[in-house]
């Protein structure tokens, strides 16, 4: 009996623990890799995530942004730069122009119209001058003196003719006198001799 009793709690504790094993152990592996599991996924995944999405968003976000950016930025930049630049150029060039050039002009053709003026009147003016001169008093030279030495010699000759013919005529006359008288002197003295004889 008591070798029958002990073959029968050996089965059945065998069967038992093993039933109460296999569902126990089911159980507690089950809630044990379970909660387990979920630890370990947790952190893993936390620290993989973290490093993966960290490294991994910081070469795409970076990439992306450097060629979003680039992109973005170069049509970005080249439109409002283009509009920009040609409204403040505009603006900027015709207000500096209009300063510097009014500034450099003034200052270039005060300086410049001084030199050419001076140089262009005192050779043109020498050259006119001398031209002008040579013809005008040419002509008027030539017409002046002409007038001149007509009226001149007119009157020139008149009053030496008057004065030459005047003394000629009084040498003439004078002559004439001395003559007159001589020879009535001699034909009174001839008178006189024959008188007297």
């Amino acid at each position: 009996i008591n070798y029958n009793l002990n073959l029968f709690l050996s089965i059945y504790l065998s069967i038992y623990l093993s039933i109460y094993l296999s569902i126990y152990l089911s159980i507690y592996l089950s809630i044990y890799l379970s909660i387990y599991l979920s630890i370990y996924l947790s952190i893993y995944l936390s620290i993989y995530l973290s490093i993966y999405l960290s490294i991994y968003l910081s070469i795409y976000l970076s990439i992306y942004l450097s060629i979003y950016l680039s992109i973005y930025l170069s049509i970005y930049l080249s439109i409002y730069l283009s509009i920009y630049l040609s409204i403040y150029l505009s603006i900027y060039l015709s207000i500096y122009l209009s300063i510097y050039l009014s500034i450099y002009l003034s200052i270039y053709l005060s300086i410049y119209l001084s030199i050419y003026l001076s140089i262009y009147l005192s050779i043109y003016l020498s050259i006119y001058l001398s031209i002008y001169l040579s013809i005008y008093l040419s002509i008027y030279l030539s017409i002046y003196l002409s007038i001149y030495l007509s009226i001149y010699l007119s009157i020139y000759l008149s009053i030496y003719l008057s004065i030459y013919l005047s003394i000629y005529i009084y040498i003439l006359t004078h002559t004439f006198n001395i003559r007159l008288n001589h020879n009535i002197s001699m034909y009174f003295n001839n008178n006189l001799d024959i008188q007297y004889d």
